[in-house]
């Protein structure tokens, strides 16, 4: 394993089925302790592995892991004297165990100190519940509230009335602005929410700016990667919805609402008063148009441009986006457009 990540192990087997929701295969290997997580192919002993995809079955056979976490279809090709964790979802699983073992890999954490550093400004105005960590270069400013255990990184801004709940972690040189932000939010470095919407009143005359009075809303258990930007809204606020999982290089205009537990995925765009409903799934470098609706569950493939509204639990992709079945027909057929044409141009200029 990485120096850089410690395990907090080692953990029994017992204990892992208790805490990931998995059901031990025999007690018998209750006792059994793990101290690593690997790759079912890599796995030596001491190793906590898992198989989800079907690509490694023969993998299991050979896996020299201690313990595996697999569903009831796979459990027969364990190998013998290796635990088994019975799980109806082994990733899920899998996360949970790894979780418990590094949690320090599971959010940002403290790099200089624990509780509140001597180099930090903070406003007199500020509330800090207990628990708080506040580290070296960060800046809260006046009338902010900070849930309790949470960490404000080296570097961090917090503006003024910015309110952030309990558990959260604010990674290094991240900054929050005109914002609320509920518990377990996670914002990764470089990470800019509340910052200035991109509104003009565009004319021949020049671009007059319009001053952007909204905020933003970030509801519990949203992470957001790194060097993402949430803008605040122009007139009233932008929100990412509960649950939501954004990744790094990702760009949120202002108005945009986003539901509970979506998940956009690095260098998607999404510009200003789009609403996504709950589920939804962006690829990557996806563009979505200003002021469409995305309906919940719905999936768009990465480099799709989505120009206007789709309807709920669809598959859509390309440029302009539409169903998943209609864009791979027209690909097919302008291949096939393309090949006519190369064997035309190839033809003698007698045969043509």
């Amino acid at each position: 394993m990485s120096d850089f990540f410690r395990s907090e192990g080692p953990i029994s087997v017992g204990d892992l089925a208790k805490l990931t929701g998995s059901q031990l295969a025999d007690d018998d290997y209750k006792s059994v302790e793990v101290i690593s997580v690997s790759p079912i192919e890599a796995a030596a002993e001491g190793s906590l592995t898992f198989l989800s995809n079907p690509k490694y079955v023969d993998a299991l056979a050979h896996t020299g892991a201690s313990a595996v976490i697999c569903s009831e279809r796979y459990r027969s090709g364990v190998p013998e004297g290796v635990a088994v964790l019975v799980s109806d979802q082994p990733y899920k699983s899998f996360a949970r165990a790894m979780a418990a073992m590094f949690p320090s890999a599971a959010r940002p954490t403290s790099i200089l100190c624990d509780g509140i550093s001597t180099a930090a400004g903070i406003h007199e105005t500020a509330i800090l519940e207990e628990g708080v960590t506040v580290e070296h270069g960060a800046v809260i400013g006046a009338n902010v509230c900070v849930g309790s255990n949470t960490l404000i990184g080296p570097n961090a801004i917090i503006g003024p009335n910015v309110m952030i709940g309990r558990n959260c972690a604010i990674a290094a040189g991240a900054s929050v602005i005109a914002a609320h932000l509920g518990d377990n939010v996670i914002l990764h470095s470089g990470v800019r929410v509340g910052g200035d919407g991109f509104g003009f009143a565009m004319g021949p005359g020049g671009h007059l700016k319009v001053p952007q009075t909204g905020g933003v809303i970030i509801q519990n258990d949203v992470e957001i990667g790194s060097n993402s930007c949430v803008d605040r809204g122009a007139n009233r606020d932008t929100v990412i919805g509960e649950g939501t999982k954004i990744d790094n290089l990702v760009m949120i205009a202002h108005n945009v609402i986003i539901g509970r537990h979506c998940v956009i995925v690095g260098q998607t765009g999404i510009a200003g008063s789009a609403r996504l409903g709950d589920y939804v799934v962006l690829g990557g470098q996806c563009a979505i148009n200003g002021h469409v609706s995305i309906g919940d569950g719905a999936q768009i493939a990465g480099l799709s441009g989505v120009s206007g509204d789709v309807p709920a639990g669809v598959q859509w992709g390309g440029v302009p986006a539409r169903p998943i079945r209609h864009w791979m027909r027209d690909i097919g057929r302008l291949r096939r457009e393309a090949q006519a044409m190369e064997a035309d141009r190839k033809k003698p200029q007698a045969e043509k």
